[in-house]
């Protein structure tokens, strides 16, 4: 299957990933784990490649979970480092493709020199818009959402903003993907059928899409088949048979 063989009418806005199997890809070939995260960068291009193709404006990246901090140490400083090289040697690209980058997450916890890489590519992208490339770095769901309670609370306190006005856009705005429209596709690799701790809100509707493939060796075409399933579906948005929102696929 191609792209060609994709209904164009039909293609995700926004597609999440939950990269894995990188450690696995790893050991399977008797490596540490950090050769596998070293080697899953072939995929992280490939992804962004083929949702260019197919016109996908959103891509959503799980690279580093907030749980993933209790790894070991080399491992954990080496994804850090990998991170702020990636980021540097993509940004050309990134211009040239008109690629606006998002990194969300908590940062405080991210070394000084990464972040630092981070914030100036964000700032050298803020002028595209043609594709949103977003990624969860030191990100939980649930850490985005307490701490948008955590801000709604201290704005509650000051006075700016009454209880009575706290309700779903309002929650919205204080979320870390706030800007972003909520996944319509989640494809997790690696064989695993849960979501991780992964934008628990924003996923309220969105379709699920389970792969063996391990991350390192996902390229263009698994992407099209979990598209073409995607297609293959049709959406309720919790209405009933004869009630399927207009936007169905």
């Amino acid at each position: 299957m191609t792209i060609k063989d994709l209904d164009p009418t039909r293609i995700p806005q926004h597609v999440a990933i939950i990269m894995d199997g990188n450690g696995r890809w790893a050991q399977r070939l008797g490596h540490e784990r950090l050769f596998g995260h070293q080697n899953a960068i072939t995929a992280i291009r490939e992804a962004a490649q083929a949702a260019r193709d197919m016109n996908i404006k959103y891509l959503t990246l799980y690279a580093f979970s907030t749980e993933n901090w209790n790894r070991h140490k080399d491992e954990v400083d080496g994804l850090m480092v990998l991170a702020r090289e990636v980021i540097k040697d993509q940004l050309e690209s990134m211009k040239e493709h008109h690629i606006r980058l998002r990194v969300v997450g908590d940062l405080s916890r991210v070394p000084a020199a990464t972040r630092e890489a981070i914030d100036y590519a964000v700032e050298e992208l803020a002028v595209y818009d043609d594709y949103v490339l977003t990624i969860a770095l030191s990100y939980s769901s649930r850490w985005e959402i307490v701490n948008a309670v955590r801000q709604i609370a201290e704005e509650v306190a000051g006075g700016s903003l009454s209880p009575s006005q706290v309700d779903e856009s309002c929650f919205e705005r204080h979320l870390a993907m706030y800007g972003v429209p909520d996944p319509d596709l989640l494809i997790r690799t690696g064989g695993e059928q849960r979501i991780s701790n992964y934008l628990l809100w924003q996923m309220a509707y969105a379709e699920f899409y389970f792969t063996d493939v391990l991350w390192p060796d996902f390229r263009e075409e698994h992407f099209i088949e979990a598209v073409a399933d995607y297609q293959g579906r049709q959406r309720r948005f919790g209405k009933s048979g004869d009630q399927v929102e207009d936007k169905k696929i």
